[in-house]
């Protein structure tokens, strides 16, 4: 095969399909019928839909791998975004095995899986004053009415006035609970009720910086005042539940939507693997994500710990880089768009949605 000659500046200019290089193709939507076929589109052009396209294919490859354990990590105000759903699809379709997220995310999703609802915000009703004095908390563009959290705390001061004392709690135990409560009391659907049904543990590591921590709280104030045991909450009963779950695992997944304490949490599981290992306590194995799918806005120029990049992550062993087989793939989006397209794509491929 004839070399490129050098032109007269000295450039050689190559052939890009003796280099193999993937060419990129105009989106046609006349051609897209279905989520997938939308998506896969998305691939073939540039930008945050070539992310979207990419995400898509690395969620796929986690779900199609038996070996693979799938955690998702969530932050963010997503269930008052009405992304709960999606998750709940995630769950029943099996791709998601444990899940990480924040505490607020939890009780808004509470709120919709009791039949309770979140409103529109409209700016030339109320001010933010007036919705205070009204009992309407804001969430960006939408509302979550401050009764919806009293039966929150009904629903949750109910568990735990049941609770045994001599058994402690933690975070994954009492989101089981709830499960199992709205299993028995509601007919729709939430996160927390298919999390139960297909025994997905849910973890949220900062409890006490969310509705249900103040829940937690209030109930302990009750039980002083009326000289009861109290309960005692520890959270290093989920770290260590999450640890020995992952440590069981042959290769692992996460899908993290947003960032914060969810995401870092999660990933801090191969540090602690390695430092076991390398301080003495046990023997174990390099315990590094194989795959990783992320969806989050925030840049890496903020300085912020979730616009840290997976590649970033790689240098904590957090992460099995590309050379050795790793697959990561970043959707700088916001996830009410993004999650959509790539999950349900995702959810059509598998076959959990039946394309007529």
């Amino acid at each position: 095969m004839a070399k490129p000659k050098k032109t007269v500046t000295g450039r050689v200019l190559h052939d890009p399909v003796k280099d193999k290089l993937r060419p990129i193709f105009p989106l046609d939507l006349s051609k897209c019928r279905t989520i997938d076929e939308l998506v896969r589109a998305m691939g073939d052009t540039a930008y945050t839909g070539r992310q979207v396209g990419d995400a898509a294919d690395v969620l796929e490859a986690m779900a199609r791998d038996k070996d693979c354990f799938v955690v998702m990590t969530l932050a963010g105000a997503l269930t008052v975004g009405k992304m709960g759903l999606i998750f709940c699809d995630l769950i029943e379709s099996g791709i998601v095995k444990a899940i990480v997220s924040t505490g607020a995310l939890m009780a808004h999703g509470l709120v919709e899986a009791t039949g309770l609802s979140h409103f529109r915000y409209d700016p030339s009703k109320m001010n933010d004053a007036e919705l205070f004095e009204a009992g309407y908390n804001r969430v960006y563009d939408s509302l979550e009415p401050e009764t919806n959290l009293d039966h929150v705390e009904e629903v949750v001061d109910g568990i735990l006035e049941t609770w045994d004392a001599e058994e402690v709690v933690c975070s994954w135990k009492l989101h089981r609970k709830i499960g199992e409560y709205l299993k028995k009391n509601t007919g729709g659907r939430g996160i927390l009720k298919s999390a139960y049904e297909h025994n997905v543990p849910v973890f949220v590591p900062a409890f006490s910086d969310s509705e249900l921590g103040i829940d937690f709280a209030l109930h302990k104030i009750a039980r002083l005042r009326d000289k009861r045991p109290l309960l005692r909450f520890d959270p290093f009963e989920d770290f260590e539940r999450f640890a020995d779950t992952m440590m069981a695992t042959k290769r692992m997944g996460i899908f993290t939507i947003g960032g914060g304490v969810p995401r870092n949490w999660s990933q801090q599981f191969g540090v602690y693997a390695e430092l076991m290992a390398r301080r003495g306590y046990k023997q174990v194995p390099l315990k590094r994500y194989n795959y990783g799918v992320r969806i989050c806005p925030e840049p890496v120029h903020w300085g912020g710990l979730s616009g840290s990049t997976y590649t970033e992550a790689v240098s904590w062993g957090k992460f099995v880089p590309a050379a050795e087989g790793g697959r990561l793939a970043e959707v700088f989006d916001d996830a009410t768009v993004a999650l959509p397209l790539v999950a349900g794509a995702v959810l059509q491929r598998i076959g959990y949605f039946k394309v007529k």
